[in-house]
């Protein structure tokens, strides 16, 4: 289940963020726009499940966590935080695992996303030896 919990994460991630980066706080309320984009769009359902799933407490901490996000100016702390709320909801509950999983839309057959991040980072799907650094002398073949 955790494997399948960090598969829904990362792919939802972009979209929350998207959401929040457009709307702020307001996108927990917001009645969708038709014409919103549609990763803006997706970020927003995925938000509004959980504010619905949500109980008072629940509700609260998802308001603040949006707010922190939306006023934050990096983008990948926000995307960290949405997605550590949106991991700890998706463990604790299946039925939304399950809803979330019917929004998001299907992986590509073979599709790989790689993220890289941060200042000189590298991505690779296949990679024999990586490094990275000042100062580094390769070895020679």
């Amino acid at each position: 289940m955790d494997a399948e919990v960090v598969q829904l994460v990362d792919q939802a991630g972009p979209y929350l963020t998207a959401a929040v980066g457009a709307y702020g706080a307001a996108v927990l309320t917001r009645a969708q726009d038709a014409a919103a984009d549609a990763t803006v769009g997706l970020g927003q359902r995925i938000l509004q499940l959980l504010w619905r799933r949500g109980d008072e407490a629940g509700r609260a901490e998802l308001a603040r966590v949006v707010d922190e996000a939306a006023d934050e100016q990096d983008d990948a702390y926000s995307a960290a935080v949405l997605s550590r709320l949106l991991r700890r909801a998706l463990r604790d509950d299946p039925v939304l695992q399950e809803e979330v999983s019917e929004l998001l839309p299907a992986p590509a057959a073979g599709t790989v996303t790689i993220t890289a991040s941060g200042e000189r980072s590298i991505a690779a799907q296949h990679i024999g030896t990586a490094i990275t650094g000042d100062g580094h002398t390769p070895p020679r073949p």
